[in-house]
C-alpha cells in the first residue's frame, strides 16, 4: 500500500490484480452491462489510486473499493434510468419452461436484473458484496430506513418469483 501511494507501478500492477476481479464483479451486479462494469471498474480503480494519499490505512482496502465501485455503478445506472435507454439484460424474463427449482445460478442473475436498479443495488451490496444496512445507507447516501425497506421489498419481489416455481 505505501509503494502504491509513493507511485511504485509494480505496487499499484499488485493492488490492481488483487482487487480487478472484486471491482468488476461490484459493477456488473449493479449495472448488468459487461461494457459498463469494464469502464466503471476501471475509473473506479484509477480514482482510487488517485486518492490513496487520502486513504485511512486503518481500515480495509476492500471495502473502500467496494464503495466506490459502487457508487460509480449506481450514478451510471441512474443515468441509464434518466436516458430511457433499455437493459436488455433487466427486461429478460426466466421463461417458465426453463425455470428450475429453487431460484439458483443464472436464474439468480437474471431475476436480480428484472428488479429495479435501486432495489438490485440494495441486494447486490447486502447479500453480495457482504455490507451492512448502515454501510449501504452510507454508500448510498440513504437513511438506513430506506435501505432497509428497499431490501425488504427487494426480497418480497423475489420471494414472489421463487414462490410459482415451488407449486
Amino acid at each position: 500500500m505505501r509503494a502504491a501511494q509513493r507511485g511504485d507501478a509494480r505496487a499499484v500492477e499488485a493492488l490492481f490484480t488483487a482487487y480487478w476481479p472484486m471491482c468488476h464483479r461490484a459493477a456488473w451486479l449493479i449495472t448488468r452491462d459487461e461494457a459498463a462494469a469494464e469502464d466503471i471498474a476501471q475509473e473506479s480503480f484509477l480514482a482510487a489510486i488517485a486518492a490513496l494519499d487520502r486513504f485511512d490505512r486503518s481500515r480495509r482496502l476492500g471495502p473502500w473499493l467496494r464503495t466506490i465501485v459502487a457508487r460509480r455503478a449506481i450514478d451510471a445506472a441512474r443515468a441509464r434510468a434518466a436516458r430511457r435507454e433499455v437493459d436488455a439484460t433487466a427486461a429478460q424474463a426466466i421463461p417458465a419452461s426453463e425455470a428450475r427449482n429453487p431460484l439458483t445460478g443464472e436464474d439468480l442473475g437474471a431475476a436480480l436484473g428484472t428488479l429495479s436498479y435501486d432495489r438490485r443495488a440494495v441486494i447486490v451490496l447486502r447479500y453480495l458484496l457482504d455490507l451492512t444496512p448502515s454501510e449501504i445507507a452510507e454508500v448510498l447516501e440513504l437513511p438506513v430506513g430506506t435501505v432497509n425497506s428497499r431490501l425488504r421489498r427487494a426480497l418480497d419481489e423475489l420471494q414472489a418469483m421463487v414462490e410459482p416455481r415451488h407449486g
